[in-house]
């Protein structure tokens, strides 16, 4: 089954214990970006929040590090209560070492791509983390348009995986929609993120279940 993970980049900030409870009964994983402003053009949250968003759900939360130096964070947001820890190979020159990093403290590691980086930069460490998060908007901003070649990328990521033992899951990330979702599975994915097509309905909840619905017809 594919599994869904709405982003909380997209959701009300201001009230986001009561957005986050909205979507706990029908989601699978909760997405949490952190940005740092210099990695991406962007400035999100950090360990701080994470902490209190852990103390609001139990769903598992799934943190994506878009920042620099992500070796330097890897305890404080074990320590916060993330599940899964994604870093980019754009900004790990040891990925091996923070992979290895991130799992002794505990949490299921992840590598992630930017749209323009190729598949080879993780060739190497497939057989050792437990997901791979294939971006398919450039990211620092929610509410970006899927990029459509990212879609070959899903499908060869997806040979490469099931080439594997014990395949990690495959993510993908940016303009996830209701129209589109079964497109991008179809194609290889067993984790949809999806922001604003969740949190930017009038009900978020009934969004996520129609988007599994969709997933889930013949």
């Amino acid at each position: 089954m594919v599994k869904i993970a709405p982003s909380v980049l997209s959701a009300d900030f201001a009230a986001l214990g009561e957005e986050i409870a909205k979507i706990e009964p029908v989601a699978d994983l909760l997405h949490v970006d952190v940005m740092d402003g210099h990695f991406v053009p962007n400035l999100t949250i950090g360990p701080v929040v994470v902490e209190a968003i852990r103390k609001r759900t139990r769903l598992p939360l799934d943190v994506h590090l878009m920042i620099q130096h992500p070796d330097r964070f890897i305890g404080p947001f074990a320590k916060a209560g993330a599940a899964h820890l994604t870093v980019h190979p754009e900004v790990c020159p040891q990925l091996q070492r923070t992979i290895q990093q991130i799992r002794e403290a505990g949490l299921r590691a992840g590598v992630a791509l930017n749209p323009s980086t190729s598949l080879h930069a993780v060739e190497h460490v497939l057989d050792q983390v437990d997901l791979i998060l294939l971006m398919s908007v450039n990211p620092g901003f929610g509410g970006q348009s899927f990029i459509p070649s990212v879609l070959k990328k899903i499908v060869e990521m997806r040979r490469w995986l099931d080439r594997l033992p014990a395949p990690p899951e495959l993510e993908v990330d940016g303009g996830i929609t209701l129209e589109n979702c079964r497109e991008v599975a179809r194609a290889g994915a067993t984790i949809l993120v999806a922001g604003s097509a969740i949190f930017g309905e009038a009900d978020p909840r009934e969004a996520v279940a129609a988007m599994r619905q969709r997933l889930t017809c013949p």
